[in-house]
């Protein structure tokens, strides 16, 4: 990737520090895998390896690369061990694949795979549609998984699909989703990410779930938030998530992506906007916004399709302006 670099002087929120928010967020990237899996298009593996090796180098450190599942469901990620095997990222960074049964634990393993997320849904109907079976036997699967994972010395990280209402059954008590999110835990899972796939969640809902969650031991360090920005409240969940303790928050460059299997669900919570508001209070994510922003015009370029991020368009027309007022003021010779 040539990144989109210039001397034009571009924006950054001015800082402002609130109390009671973490000093740091982990910004958990999903947008090789959970980002490119619904793409009608195959997207080729050279212009995978270089999307994650780009935002590797923007900063950032924990990134969902791809996904062993069978090609016939994910016809996009059948390139898993291209990926993995060709990648050649530095050991620091946590390098995080989907593995949806024993068959892809294995693969996933062999691929070198630093930490393995296994998927799980809080309702039956989406368990239904999305994995073929039902909740308890979803997490019978998970298991497996994760007893794999743990006997090859490889942490685990449990995603909980439907946790803040389902397109088929409608709202979700929260106590479903601290039902499955306790089994998980029980089941040897280090960490939990808790999904609103289609975007519905409000900011009290976020810490309605969170209580339910905690309420059964698990500790709010453990916990993060997958949040979609359908009706346009991710960053408001975000920081309510903030608020609440949570300090890991999934996200996708560019807002790429979306859930194949539910009506209305728009991408992910673009990356770029959230460091922006991250930056803004002054909260640390390693990661240069700038840069990060570079990676998604030049992806968007590559798939032919306008970037989705507000950050994005705001930098991208500001520096174009910059670069116009600059020419305009430059003497001819």
């Amino acid at each position: 990737m040539t990144p989109v670099q210039d001397a034009a002087r571009v924006p950054s929120p001015d800082v402002y520090r609130a109390a009671a928010l973490p000093d740091a967020v982990r910004v958990y990237e999903v947008g090789p895998r959970d980002g490119l899996q619904a793409e009608p298009h195959i997207v080729p593996t050279e212009t995978k390896i270089e999307f994650c090796r780009s935002l590797v180098a923007a900063g950032v450190t924990n990134l969902e690369l791809t996904s062993f599942v069978s090609p016939r469901w994910v016809p996009q990620l059948a390139d898993a061990e291209d990926v993995m095997t060709q990648v050649n990222l530095p050991e620091s960074v946590r390098r995080i694949v989907l593995a949806p049964n024993a068959r892809g634990l294995d693969r996933a393993l062999r691929s070198g795979a630093s930490e393995i997320a296994v998927f799980v849904s809080a309702t039956e109907t989406f368990a239904q549609k999305n994995l073929g079976t039902s909740v308890a036997a979803s997490l019978a699967m998970a298991e497996t998984v994760v007893a794999g994972s743990t006997s090859a010395g490889v942490p685990t990280r449990g995603y909980v699909s439907m946790c803040f209402g389902d397109p088929w059954e409608g709202s979700v008590d929260p106590v479903r989703v601290a039902d499955v999110a306790e089994r998980l835990i029980q089941m040897g899972v280090g960490s939990l990410s808790l999904g609103d796939t289609i975007g519905v969640a409000t900011p009290a809902h976020i810490h309605a779930v969170l209580d339910a969650v905690v309420e059964r031991g698990i500790a709010v360090e453990r916990i993060a938030l997958h949040l979609h920005d359908t009706y346009g409240q991710a960053l408001t969940n975000v920081y309510a998530g903030l608020t609440a303790g949570v300090a890991e928050f999934d996200s996708s460059a560019g807002g790429l992506g979306r859930c194949p299997y539910a009506r209305g669900a728009t991408g992910n919570l673009a990356t770029e906007d959230l460091v922006w508001m991250l930056d803004g209070l002054g909260i640390e994510t390693g990661i240069d916004l700038h840069a990060l922003s570079d990676v998604s015009v030049w992806l968007a370029e590559q798939m032919g399709r306008p970037n989705t991020s507000a950050v994005v368009r705001a930098l991208s027309a500001a520096r174009a302006d910059a670069i116009q007022n600059n020419s305009t003021l430059s003497p001819t010779h």
